[in-house]
């Protein structure tokens, strides 16, 4: 909830009702004797309490799930990928490609799907969570990267927005509105990049006072009004909503999606397999863009684990 500030959508996303995600929030607040939230018709903000609280409960479901994955490898072993995966790049035809591909190959080695947010991605490399992660580049030293498709980035801009009937904007056009933070505890270079700061002209940017972590949180921050986000194009496709425009912006350069890992883990099995596979797959050919219908997997020949 406090990612969306959206009650339908937090419900959607925890797979409940929205009176049954209201009544847990209450029953929590009346047990704590603090409120989380502040609540009209029309908006959802987190309250001085709420935002104190929020990194300790990020806490406690980073540790319950550390807490699961730990049972569960011991209990099957260590041989199979963890893989993490942002929601944005689910449903991408490189990503269902190569998961697809490999998973037909090498059974034994999983892979073990990690949803994470822009935070936890940018995190769980490093302290060993995962093992491997389909990103969009660039991404932090001491990782090694695979680019597997490039493509038009796009802005993203509320449907009331002054520019949102236009056709295509500048960099230019943009200049005086704010863009969306995405949480500060993302390294830094890819932060940059994601938000074109520097502009070419040397100008900074200004930043939301509202941080996201995931992605459609992100849409939604620029849902309400003034601030705009830059985007992979292929969230034009994957997020269609009646808030929001997608604009192609004329003097932007594209970005690179791929798969990432430890630069240290190159010689792991289960990296050794998962880089084979995408190699394969390149000299064929990954398309970019949103799955739009299933498509048959290429004729690879079987590998052995």
């Amino acid at each position: 909830m406090a990612e969306e500030l959206h009650f339908k959508r937090a419900a959607a996303k925890l797979y409940l009702t929205q009176p049954a995600l209201s009544q847990q929030i209450r029953s929590l607040e009346r047990r704590l004797g603090v409120q989380f939230f502040t609540r009209t018709s029309r908006h959802v903000e987190l309250t001085a309490a709420g935002q104190a609280l929020l990194p300790l409960v990020e806490k406690v479901v980073t540790a319950v799930d550390d807490l699961r994955d730990a049972a569960v490898r011991s209990s099957v072993g260590d041989t199979r990928l963890r893989l993490g995966i942002c929601e944005n790049v689910a449903a991408l035809t490189a990503t269902r490609t190569v998961l697809d591909t490999f998973t037909g190959l090498y059974p034994c080695l999983g892979p073990d799907i990690h949803v994470l947010d822009f935070v936890e991605q940018a995190t769980a490399l490093e302290n060993g969570k995962i093992d491997a992660a389909f990103v969009y580049l660039p991404v932090p030293k001491g990782l090694h990267s695979m680019a597997l498709t490039t493509e038009p980035r796009m802005v993203c801009v509320s449907s009331s927005h002054p520019l949102a009937l236009r056709t295509s904007v500048t960099l230019a056009e943009l200049a005086e509105h704010p863009v969306v933070s995405v949480a500060p505890k993302m390294f830094q270079e890819g932060r940059a990049f994601w938000a074109v700061d520097p502009r070419p002209d040397g100008s900074p940017v200004r930043y939301t006072s509202h941080d996201a972590t995931r992605f459609e949180s992100m849409l939604s921050i620029a849902s309400f009004g003034g601030a705009i986000a830059f985007v992979p194009a292929a969230a034009a496709g994957l997020y269609p909503r009646p808030d929001i425009r997608y604009l192609p912006v004329d003097d932007l350069e594209d970005c690179t999606f791929g798969v990432v890992w430890a630069e240290g883990a190159g010689d792991r099995p289960q990296i050794k397999a998962l880089e084979q596979v995408c190699r394969q797959l390149l000299r064929q050919g990954l398309p970019a863009g949103a799955v739009e219908k299933p498509s048959p997997l290429p004729e690879l020949a079987p590998i052995r684990c």
